[in-house]
């Protein structure tokens, strides 16, 4: 298949334990002298906040911080540090933490900057004009924010989490330490953990999928899936903290720039209106979007059986195809993540709703191998109840 593509990541990206000791430097590389941290209480606890405080004084940066942010941030979070960095004169933004605090940085640094608020550009590319620098500095492994050009928000009145795309969302930086893993809890872990693998399978399948997103792909999926169990069952093992951190930012790339699909669709629906945690509700997804995909792109669900580290031999096409469904069942059923929705209480009676949702997330939705009708999206509900 020939395909065109275009690749876009953020202009650097910095890798390796202890390297988050570099952001004061990039912060002047940016022409800053005041940078405006944006974490959320968890972050703030672990002491991490402070460290990268220290770091930015002992740089010679006047620093201002926001630890607030909550998962699944609503829109008034948003516009509350906007204010916040405009009256202070900061010049740079730093998102310290998971997806829902990098994705709100990114956002602020372009609401800065254009006006108006998270509604007025809604949807892909209605980004004006860029927004303040910014590093994107992730403390799971994890959603890859980092690494892309969109930001997820919760519109709390409608009970939908909608996406903003543009590539003013880009960081200018992204520093991928994986020291400030080492004491993540194993529920975070975990969850952070799926939605990575999650990410590097649904790019590689996903339609606009090519010879660079693929690699990567590919290459997340061996890290992630040979590290997680030890990831989450001895969170004080370096080697595989490592290689999570290197696998998240790897599939971000990935996704990045060939999209996710019906999983994302679907786990957005479920979580705006259910409040489930991103990864949770990716993974309770999973299974059975995988079930509906696998025969339209066989070839490719051997290929990632493989990255996954199953055996295949002596299997025809199609059994070594479905065994991916399996592999990716016990992962999660290992490291503890629910993949049935009525362990998280969803009620079977929500189901129609959710898929009147998700039919609308076309961004994702047409990215998918294979088209999806409402009924199709009812039924792959139904299934994961």
């Amino acid at each position: 298949m020939l395909v065109n593509f275009n690749f876009n990541v953020p202009s650097t990206i910095v890798f390796g334990v202890d390297t988050v000791n570099q952001t004061g430097q990039y912060v002047r590389k940016l022409n800053g002298k005041r940078a405006f941290v944006i974490t959320d209480p968890g972050v703030a606890k672990a002491g991490i906040l402070e460290k990268v405080l220290r770091v930015l004084r002992e740089d010679g940066i006047e620093a201002g911080y926001y630890d607030g942010v909550i998962p699944e941030p609503p829109e008034n979070i948003v516009a509350e540090i906007v204010d916040k960095v405009k009256d202070g004169g900061y010049e740079v933004i730093i998102g310290l933490g998971g997806g829902s605090s990098m994705d709100t940085a990114k956002v602020v640094s372009v609401l800065v900057t254009n006006g108006g608020t998270i509604r007025d550009y809604l949807g892909i590319d209605k980004i004006p004009k860029p927004g303040l620098p910014k590093i994107m500095i992730p403390t799971t492994a994890g959603t890859g924010s980092e690494v892309t050009q969109v930001a997820i928000f919760t519109l709390v009145d409608e009970k939908v989490k909608k996406g903003v795309v543009s590539s003013y969302l880009l960081a200018d930086v992204a520093i991928v330490d994986p020291a400030l893993t080492y004491n993540l809890p194993p529920e975070i872990t975990a969850a952070t953990g799926m939605d990575a693998l999650i990410h590097a399978i649904e790019s590689y399948i996903a339609r606009k999928a090519n010879k660079f997103t693929e690699g990567l792909s590919l290459m997340a999926m061996e890290l992630i899936a040979r590290n997680i169990r030890t990831a989450v069952t001895d969170g004080s093992n370096t080697e595989a903290r490592y290689n999570m951190s290197l696998g998240s930012l790897l599939a971000g790339i990935a996704f990045g720039n060939s999209s996710c699909a019906a999983v994302h669709a679907l786990a957005l629906a479920l979580g705006g209106k259910f409040h489930i945690p991103h990864g949770v509700a990716n993974t309770l997804m999973l299974p059975y979007v995988m079930e509906y995909n696998v025969v339209s792109r066989m070839e490719k669900f051997v290929k990632i059986v493989e990255a996954l580290g199953e055996k295949v031999d002596g299997l025809s096409l199609r059994d070594a195809a479905f065994k991916a469904i399996d592999a990716m069942v016990n992962i999660a059923r290992d490291i503890g993540v629910p993949t049935r929705l009525r362990d998280l209480n969803v009620p079977k009676e929500a189901i129609p709703e959710m898929a009147k949702a998700a039919i609308n997330e076309t961004r994702l939705l047409s990215q998918n191998p294979r088209v999806l009708t409402l009924k199709d999206i009812e039924n792959i509900y139904n299934n994961a109840w």
